[in-house]
């Protein structure tokens, strides 16, 4: 489906759609029984073996390119693109694209992983579903999967994937082949999206929205599965960063696409930031703050309770994060944002907002440039008198002009953009110690009276030491900052 094409939103719903689920295979198993399902069944389900194979040269130059011959069980092979395209314009569930058949050359090529299990079709009215079960393996490993493709019009795949929520229906990270590869290696699969988007492509403001929502939604989806205790703390700050920029999006878009449905998916986002928050406040304290102190003080029995306590509440905040993951919410949040670029709500707007979504990128971003480098500027002025809740507000600032220039500066290439993002992220490091020592005092306030009133007042202490420092190194990079030209000038 062409997301920039020219069109109506009814003639956006009614365009014919095909996504791709991944499911838990335990899900899998229900799903002939789940009410949306078997209320809307028409017929038989239909249902085969199927076994596939994918192929690949003996140093992988396939998979280097992105690419996976596939063979079915009928000896019939097709070249997919595993990977998408570098550039290309991307939605979340896209099925991999078929390419044109592989050359005879492609005879030489050697297994790399299969599949076996079973394909279902399932009628359901205006949707097809076709569900995919089994295992995939390699030479020395094995894992069940099952995927979940629904066809039909764009509405009714939505509205049926929706009904599906409890059954926590995702796009895949990866495709089956990809994850074959992976397999095969004993690795994780390869992401398909990563950082901030990239819009040097896009012409028109339109363009970069969905190009933006594409990428960032993908990116989310893909740091999410890493969101539980034991992982690390990378998968909670990586999903908080995507979620923060795709919320940025929204906002610097926020003219060209104001719609309700804009608005319900941006408060979608904010409950899922309201969970992320604790998790990875008190992984920033404990690594950080709490580090500090400890090496500091030694063994004392006091802070090592206080710690123990920051410890407790920080797997309680993961527990409660993984269980907003795993339930339904997080599956109609993704939908959400996929009904956004799928059915282009925002042109049901008035004729102005239509041409402000045509208006070339560059024009649009330089505007919105302009705004919030000028409001940054005038937040730090005084900077040197500033209090600590004053010195946050120009971190916000500097943390909304940073995103949009991330996401605009490719469309100005060169040394002045590279500069002034240096700069700009030297000022918002710096302010952000400073913030996460006033989220440390907050954390271990929090902790109520079973905790030691000494150790409480020593994390504080050291607190309030590092305070200084970020502060000081913040009003130099603010004097750095100012003597970078704005590079979309």
């Amino acid at each position: 489906m062409d997301m920039q094409s020219e069109s109506s939103p009814a003639g956006e719903a009614a365009a014919q759609l095909v996504l791709e689920f991944a499911l838990d295979p335990e899900a899998a198993q229900r799903l002939s029984r789940h009410g949306a399902i078997a209320s809307a069944r028409a017929g038989r389900t239909k249902s085969s073996a199927e076994e596939l194979i994918w192929l690949d040269t003996a140093d992988g130059a396939l998979a280097t390119e992105g690419l996976a011959l596939e063979s079915n069980r009928r000896g019939l092979r097709r070249l997919l693109r595993a990977m998408p395209a570098p550039g290309a314009s991307w939605c979340p569930g896209q099925p991999p694209e078929e390419l044109e058949a592989p050359s005879e050359e492609a005879a030489t090529l050697v297994p790399i992983a299969a599949f076996s299990g079973r394909r279902s079709l399932i009628a359901l009215g205006e949707v097809e579903a076709e569900l995919l079960t089994g295992k995939l393996r390699a030479v020395a490993a094995e894992m069940p999967v099952a995927r979940l493709t629904l066809r039909g019009t764009t509405a009714a795949v939505l509205a049926r994937a929706a009904a599906l929520a409890d059954l926590h229906p995702l796009p895949p990270i990866a495709s089956l082949a990809e994850e074959g590869r992976a397999l095969a290696r004993g690795e994780s699969p390869r992401p398909r999206r990563r950082g901030p988007p990239v819009l040097a492509g896009a012409a028109t403001v339109e363009e970069a929205l969905l190009a933006a929502l594409g990428h960032l939604l993908e990116v989310m989806l893909g740091h999410a599965p890493g969101c539980r205790l034991g992982a690390g703390p990378e998968g909670v700050h990586q999903t908080r960063v995507a979620l923060r920029r795709l919320r940025s999006v929204l906002k610097s878009f926020g003219a060209a696409a104001a719609c309700p449905e804009v608005k319900e998916f941006d408060q979608g986002l904010r409950a899922l930031a309201t969970a992320l928050g604790p998790a990875r406040d008190w992984d920033v304290f404990l690594a950080g703050t709490g580090a500090t102190a400890a090496e500091a003080i030694g063994d004392d029995r006091r802070l090592l309770a206080l710690l123990k306590a920051g410890e407790t509440r920080r797997q309680e905040a993961y527990v409660a994060l993984r269980r907003m993951l795993d339930g339904p919410v997080f599956p109609r949040l993704v939908l959400a944002g996929l009904g956004l670029m799928l059915l282009r709500p925002w042109r049901a707007g008035p004729p102005e907002q239509s041409a402000l979504l045509d208006q070339p990128l560059t024009e649009f971003a330089g505007v919105l440039l302009d705004k919030r480098w000028h409001r940054l500027r005038k937040r730090g002025e005084d900077i040197a008198e500033h209090g600590a809740e004053a010195l946050h507000e120009v971190r916000l600032d500097a943390k909304r002009l940073r995103y949009a220039a991330e996401l605009f500066a490719p469309l100005w290439p060169g040394k002045p953009a590279r500069r002034f993002l240096r700069r700009l992220a030297a000022l918002q490091e710096e302010l952000g110690l400073a913030n996460d020592v006033s989220v440390a005092r907050g954390l271990v306030g929090s902790l109520g009276p079973g905790v030691p009133a000494w150790a409480v007042g020593a994390v504080e202490g050291f607190a309030a030491a590092r305070t200084g420092r970020a502060r000081r190194h913040a009003l130099e990079a603010w004097d750095e900052l100012l003597g970078a030209d704005p590079f979309w000038r």
